[in-house]
């Protein structure tokens, strides 16, 4: 390693090792080590999913949310407040790396997507997702999260999109109120899916703009950050609504996801994009099937599923029809 990438890694590590020696004094005066023993299978799903939420535009609540709901029979509200806990830790130590390490990030992006983001997940947290139900919170996630793998398919996977760019156009102040709405809509499903802001804002700006995958991803990293900060702050401290069992899934995966998706960050700027985004769109296609055996869904949660399927559809092709003017623009 050369001298220039020493600095950040020493750094990266001293932050990390001061959380780690933190959270072991923690679990070992309050006698909380014994949590793993009936918890193991979080801190294993979350090697995956804290890598992933590093690596590309989806957090840890993607891996998260349906393991716990479909596989493992947890409460959605659980997996999602989870889902805000972990990545408060893991997706902040990935955006800590890709400031250290200089990883170019879109600001214009990062700032009125995370307006937007901010605005949604509060109005969601408090007058939506209490409205949904399990069943159909389940089915909502991986309806949207199917058009997204669409989505994802199609940017990486055809010939449409030859050219890309570094960095966002001059906005008009349509534009702009654009962006903050689609932050809006990602933060309102964060709200009620754990995550959704950075799936939202990414597809948009890739499809609309041509931004580059590059520059994309590590700024819907940070962005996620902070969306799911606000919905961890929401929950514990306004609504006192963190459940206990919330709480310990994050104590056992603390120590995995403050180095898990850092690692992502790094490793997905050494490997392809198309590797890994073959791998989520598996997962998606997997977990949208698994979810029709375990709910069985009747001819009402099937409408519901297929309306959100249809919406997610709507946002990240039907609002990015005017690429190429949006391009030239530049």
């Amino acid at each position: 390693m050369n001298q220039i990438n020493k600095r950040p890694l020493l750094i990266f590590l001293s932050l990390a090792s001061t959380v780690l020696v933190g959270w072991i004094i923690f679990m070992t005066s309050n006698d909380l080590l014994s949590l793993f023993i009936d918890n193991w299978f979080m801190t294993v799903t979350m090697i995956v999913g804290s890598f992933i939420a590093g690596a590309s535009s989806e957090g840890g609540g993607a891996i998260a949310y349906p393991a716990m709901t479909l596989l493992f029979n947890i409460e959605p509200s659980v997996a999602r407040n989870f889902s805000f806990a972990i990545q408060s830790f893991g997706m902040t130590f990935a955006a800590i790396w890709i400031f250290l390490s200089k990883i170019k990030i879109e600001i214009n992006y990062l700032l009125l997507a995370g307006l937007g983001g901010f605005v949604g997940i509060i109005l969601g947290t408090l007058y939506i997702a209490p409205l949904v139900q399990p069943a159909y919170a389940k089915m909502m996630f991986v309806s949207f999260w199917l058009s997204f793998g669409i989505a994802l398919w199609y940017v990486n996977f055809t010939n449409s999109k030859k050219e890309s760019v570094d960095s966002l156009p001059n906005f008009t102040n349509y534009q702009k109120i654009e962006l903050i709405l689609v932050g809006v809509f990602g933060g309102v499903f964060s709200s009620i899916l754990g995550n959704g802001l950075d799936i939202c804002t990414f597809a948009f700006v890739v499809l609309k703009y041509g931004l580059s995958e590059k520059i994309a991803t590590p700024t819907s990293v940070i962005l996620m950050a902070s969306n799911a900060i606000v919905g961890f702050a929401m929950h514990s401290l306004v609504l006192n609504t963190m459940q206990p069992e919330a709480i310990n899934y994050l104590l056992v995966c603390i120590p995995v996801v403050i180095f898990g998706a850092p690692l992502g960050a790094f490793v997905i700027n050494k490997i392809g994009r198309k590797t890994i985004a073959m791998t989520l769109i598996v997962i998606i296609v997997v977990q949208f099937f698994t979810a029709l055996y375990i709910i069985r869904p009747d001819s009402t949660l099937s409408l519901f599923s297929l309306g959100i399927s249809i919406a997610g559809l709507l946002l990240f092709f039907v609002l990015t029809r005017f690429r190429k003017d949006s391009i030239s623009s530049i």
